[in-house]
């Protein structure tokens, strides 16, 4: 069973973070929930894994991804993976994501996606428009923890206030000086550093099939009013 996606996302993240963070496949995959790289086979292949719980049962699925294009200038990145797990089940993607910058915002950004997914084995049984709504959570997870962890990254042209004030701090154990009168300027004040999201070791799939019910139902009710 084959299933495209199209996605567009909007990010209030700029085109450069947002691009620095999708060249850095173990940072990408840690923004899905239960997907991890676990080795890197050469400087375009790398090996992982994604983890699918269903209340006490865990399926674990292995696999590889291969960087087929990434073109700087065009912001664009083109991957394919494939796995499989021990119940025969397999999957392949082709993925091609572009960061498109927000002319209007350049603070912002558009993370662009088109996928074309192959699933075999039991969890061909579901059917493409179940396929389609469980993608879109997952995506909607991963897009959510891309913009966090990209929002933690040095930004563009940053202010080097931080870096100016560890240089000139005194060494430790040196003798302080004496108290300088004090200024008149206002002091600078420093943004916290962001903190990089949390992000589920495995995906739920209880709580994927309890979103479908929600759906479902709403969906009947909908009809029927």
């Amino acid at each position: 069973m084959e299933v495209k996606l199209d996605k567009q996302y909007p990010l209030d993240v700029d085109a450069a973070r947002a691009w620095a963070l999708l060249t850095d496949l173990k940072a990408v995959a840690s923004c899905m929930p239960g997907a991890e790289i676990t080795e890197q086979l050469s400087e375009t292949s790398y090996k992982g894994g994604v983890k699918v719980k269903v209340g006490p049962a865990v399926a674990q699925f292995g696999g590889t991804v291969d960087v087929i294009e990434a073109v700087e200038a065009e912001r664009k990145m083109v991957l394919r993976g494939k796995g499989a797990d021990k119940g025969g089940s397999s999957a392949s993607m082709d993925l091609t994501a572009i960061i498109t910058p927000d002319p209007a915002n350049p603070a912002h950004c558009v993370l662009n996606g088109q996928a074309a997914v192959i699933v075999n084995g039991k969890f061909a049984q579901f059917g493409g428009r179940l396929m389609v709504q469980v993608s879109d959570m997952l995506l909607a997870q991963f897009v959510e923890n891309f913009r966090q962890t990209a929002l933690t990254l040095p930004a563009p042209g940053a202010s080097p206030a931080i870096a100016a004030a560890e240089a000139t701090a005194p060494a430790a154990g040196a003798q302080a000086a004496p108290a300088a009168p004090a200024a008149t300027t206002p002091p600078v004040a420093v943004a916290p550093a962001a903190v990089a999201p949390v992000v589920a070791r495995e995906i739920n799939g209880l709580a994927i099939v309890w979103a479908l019910v929600k759906s479902w139902v709403g969906g009947l009710f909908g009809k029927r009013t």
